[in-house]
């Protein structure tokens, strides 16, 4: 006998305000965006039926259709014929700040991981060089991971850093983020230089991000200094477009 269906959605307080010029099928849209992003949708879960969602919201079918819909267009519901509408992910929207994606998506509920692929020693080249302050061809560190949300491929980075400042070890690189073992070995973080841009990906890019090849990706480089003023990290990041923005917080000159 087959299980019954369940309405992951029941137990969240879904409402509309039918007074609001807001129309009703955004109202829903947005509250079932902010249950996917929150982490109370979790990947994988199953909405329940368009019927019943209907009937307890006091909605027609068609309007709660459009509001599965647009969120289907943005990439984070998806229909399967045969399963339902399922929840995909939500896609990480990181403040520019001086923060590690790391902590960024365990704020958002995200569930980070990292796999470490390279870890070693290297002669700085010309580019790592002028960004830490190091002659060229000075042995630095180089890391290289692939961090993953909810078991899924979202960023690669790789970073190089002035030998010295601490044990680099490849467990507990995975173990956590990059800036917090930074803190606990007494670095106090400042300030960063930071440039953002997009490219599309290559065949080893999409290969290893889960993307198809030309698939748009955003760039991002970073010289990251201490209090002392000090380089102390050098980043060159590529993040999956799809699963992934920069907010930005513009002020008005006066």
């Amino acid at each position: 006998m087959p299980k019954p269906e369940v309405d992951p959605t029941a137990p969240l307080r879904l409402s509309v305000d039918r007074s609001s010029p807001v129309p009703l099928y955004f109202q829903l849209a947005q509250q079932l965006e902010a249950a996917i992003e929150h982490g109370t949708l979790t990947p994988g879960s199953l909405l329940g039926n368009e019927i019943e969602l209907a009937g307890r919201l006091g909605l027609s079918r068609p309007t709660v259709r459009q509001a599965i819909q647009s969120l289907v267009d943005k990439g984070l519901l998806v229909r399967r014929r045969g399963v339902g509408t399922q929840v995909v992910h939500s896609q990480v929207k990181r403040p520019l700040e001086l923060s590690s994606l790391y902590d960024d998506l365990e704020a958002a509920g995200q569930r980070p991981a990292s796999q470490v692929l390279v870890n070693t020693l290297e002669p700085a080249s010309a580019e790592v060089a002028a960004a830490l302050g190091v002659a060229e061809g000075t042995e630095v560190h180089r890391v290289e991971r692939l961090r993953l949300a909810h078991g899924e491929p979202m960023a690669y980075l790789c970073n190089h850093l002035p030998t010295g400042l601490f044990d680099l070890d490849s467990a507990q690189l995975e173990a956590t983020g990059l800036y917090r073992l930074m803190r606990a070995a007494g670095i106090t973080l400042h300030s960063a230089r930071q440039s953002v841009g997009a490219r599309a990906a290559t065949a080893d890019e999409g290969e290893r991000l889960g993307e198809p090849e030309g698939a748009p990706l955003l760039t991002m480089q970073r010289t990251t200094f201490d209090d002392t003023g000090r380089a102390v990290e050098f980043g060159s990041h590529t993040y999956r477009a799809s699963r992934y923005s920069f907010e930005f917080q513009l002020l008005v000159r006066p």
